[in-house]
């Protein structure tokens, strides 16, 4: 006599289907808290928080935050446990537009075009003066403050580390 109970160990593939999507959808769920309680014990304004779980990753951008606001830096450590050396500084008076991220430099929109900013031009606050790619994801680099570009100091299509300088500006 039968009593339709399934053996122990016998599991179906939609079982196993709906136990990963419970399992990502947990992960979620605590990735999702610890964004909110990094940004409740932050002081200021967060630009992007990323967080990963193994395979799972949250990542969460505010647009529209206020240019002057500055993102918050934690600081990395190496190896040695000694903080990485400071990134360079801009020469006196000279302002740098810096890396938001760590990818591929493009001075303009799309190969052959024209660049977003050359050497002597004005540019005013917010105004995209190139693009990183990362993960096939292309993302603006916006001047923070309005000044005549003085350098470009990365050449197109170098790879370019978060908060690299490139592109140097004498503020107006």
């Amino acid at each position: 006599m039968s009593t339709g109970a399934v053996p122990a160990g016998a599991v179906s593939g939609e079982a196993d289907g709906a136990a990963a999507a419970h399992d990502v959808d947990a992960v979620l769920a605590g990735l999702r808290r610890h964004a909110r309680q990094l940004v409740a014990e932050v002081a200021g304004p967060l630009r992007r928080v990323r967080l990963r779980s193994g395979d799972t990753v949250l990542e969460v951008e505010w647009h529209g935050v206020a240019a002057a606001a500055e993102p918050i830096r934690v600081p990395e450590t190496s190896a040695s446990g000694a903080p990485p050396p400071a990134p360079p500084t801009a020469a006196p008076g000279r302002v740098e537009v810096r890396s938001p991220i760590v990818g591929t430099f493009y001075r303009a929109p799309e190969p052959g075009a024209a660049p977003f900013v050359r050497v002597g031009d004005l540019v005013r606050p917010g105004q995209v003066v190139g693009i990183v790619e990362a993960m096939k994801l292309m993302n603006e680099v916006t001047a923070e403050r309005a000044g005549r570009v003085v350098e470009i100091l990365v050449d197109d299509g170098r790879p370019v580390e978060y908060d690299q300088p490139l592109v140097a500006l004498d503020p107006a």
